[in-house]
């Protein structure tokens, strides 16, 4: 009798088995699944899985690769072609699959210093040229205004209304913080912007320092490495950096100017890892022709992409120059009106981190 009743337990187990779908599966796969049936008027036998709730995550990257160009002067050169271009990572010349001058509508964050540091004069200029850059945007562009101190905080997030941002200015009235955590508020605009699609850049108003983050210059240098944004700089401490200089005994002496000096080092190379620019404007005259020149560069890029010749899935990091070439492979030749060499700059980013294969549990 137990023996019969076992048996009919047994039994009834291996039909709930057979009844009951298997767990782990998300309602968008399911949904998904109905689809098919729809589609295809019967049921479709999934593909057997040799290790059951896993799978092999492997991405073929194409990497792209956004560059501007300007002469001696600041013009930018305009009609360059993909045969004008040369791309090598880690020294191996790379094949351009993909050329276009952009022209995109502008997605950009304005990233702006709000501390009680350098007596309120950076953060009245990173409040006052943000205003200014907003002249130079198009009823397309989208734009969005974070703030930072002892933490980052978005007053805006991306519109098409520029007001909203001359809003969200206006209201910054008193810092409530002496802190000015530069390389967490680096990080965190790029983490809200990583999955923005298309072109995407970052204008930094800030003084440079950092007083005290949780990141490390290390760390926030490694997350630069990581993004696919343009980042801008635009130093708002330069005025009170050359009074200090001044009146070195005011100042703080020696070891505050090593202070300054490394502050727009920072800002400078958190833009031209990313192949962006980096300004530092001594007077308010300046911020005019500044912030046209970030909505220009932005405006005449040349977007490329290419499929890299190291296929390795390897996460590390890969060094890109990109060169103007002239058609026989040599340098570039660039003539003015009158017949003259023209020096030219190319600004493009100096690499990316290759992505990782990973084991991913299904969803």
């Amino acid at each position: 009798m137990l023996t019969q009743v076992i048996r009919k337990l047994i039994l009834s187990l291996l039909v709930l088995t057979f009844l009951i779908p298997p767990t782990g599966i998300s309602a968008r796969a399911q949904g998904k699944k109905g689809q098919d049936k729809n589609s295809q008027g019967s049921d479709q036998t999934p593909p057997p899985q040799s290790n059951p709730g896993y799978s092999i995550s492997v991405t073929v990257p194409v990497v792209t690769v956004d560059a501007v160009v300007t002469d001696g002067n600041g013009n930018y050169l305009p009609d360059l072609k993909k045969e004008n271009f040369r791309i090598t990572e880690e020294g191996t010349v790379q094949t351009i699959n993909s050329f276009a001058p952009s022209e995109a509508p502008i997605t950009i964050v304005l990233l702006v210093e709000f501390s009680q540091l350098g007596y309120y004069v950076f953060t009245n200029n990173a409040i006052n040229w943000a205003a200014a850059f907003l002249q130079n945007l198009k009823a397309n562009d989208w734009v969005a205004l974070e703030t930072f101190n002892m933490r980052p905080n978005v007053e805006v997030d991306f519109t098409h209304n520029h007001d909203e941002i001359l809003q969200g200015l206006s209201t910054l009235y008193y810092p409530p913080f002496h802190e000015s955590n530069l390389f967490d508020a680096i990080s965190d605009v790029l983490d809200r912007i990583k999955d923005v699609k298309g072109k995407k850049a970052v204008l930094v108003l800030a003084s440079g320092l950092d007083t005290f983050s949780r990141l490390t210059l290390d760390k926030a240098m490694q997350r630069v490495r990581e993004t696919d944004a343009t980042i801008f700089t635009v130093g708002v401490g330069e005025q009170l950096f050359l009074w200090a200089e001044a009146n070195a005994g005011m100042g703080g002496g020696f070891g505050q100017q090593l202070n300054f000096i490394q502050a727009e080092n920072q800002l400078k190379t958190f833009a031209s890892m990313t192949g962006g620019r980096s300004w530092l404007p001594r007077f308010d005259g300046e911020i005019p022709d500044i912030m046209r020149d970030v909505a220009a560069s932005l405006r005449n890029q040349y977007s490329m992409s290419y499929t890299p010749s190291n296929e390795a899935l390897d996460g590390k990091y890969r060094k890109l120059k990109v060169e103007l070439v002239a058609p026989d492979g040599g340098p570039l030749t660039v003539l003015d009106q009158k017949g003259k060499k023209v020096k030219f700059q190319v600004y493009a980013r100096q690499g990316y981190t290759a992505p990782k294969s990973a084991v991913e549990p299904t969803k």
